[in-house]
């Protein structure tokens, strides 16, 4: 098993930035795959950022490339999600995602994925 437990999320101005942090324990052998997905009310949750722990291959949604930079450190077991230029729509409750597989390419999507964090909100107000 694999506990993920997020933090950073908060209220920020838009424009402002924000970076949230999630961190792995138990079978950290299975987080080969790591992602953040974000789901606001009313809608439908949306992949934001993967990464490859294996290869630093990455993949955005393109609603958030050039503005967001997933990376992780492993001697830390911890993956970052840094969030610049935040926009009102990028308001929603951010979660960190794993699987003991390797990233498919593309955003990522929620059925590749084995474990799941509790999630930190994020709001961006205009």
């Amino acid at each position: 098993q694999v506990q993920l437990v997020e933090s950073g999320g908060g209220s920020v101005q838009a424009g402002g930035s924000l970076r949230l942090s999630c961190a792995a324990s138990g079978y950290t052998d299975n987080t080969h795959c790591m992602a953040w997905f974000r789901q606001a009310p009313g809608k439908e949750r949306e992949g934001v950022a993967a990464i490859d722990t294996g290869t630093d291959a990455t993949y955005y949604a393109d609603s958030v490339k050039g503005r967001f930079t997933i990376s992780h450190a492993n001697a830390k077991k911890t993956l970052y999600l840094q969030m610049n230029s935040l926009k009102p729509e990028d308001t929603a409750m951010y979660t960190c995602a794993a699987a003991p597989w390797g990233c498919s390419a593309g955003p990522p999507r929620h059925y590749d994925f084995a474990y799941w964090g509790q999630g930190t909100q994020v709001t961006a107000s205009s």
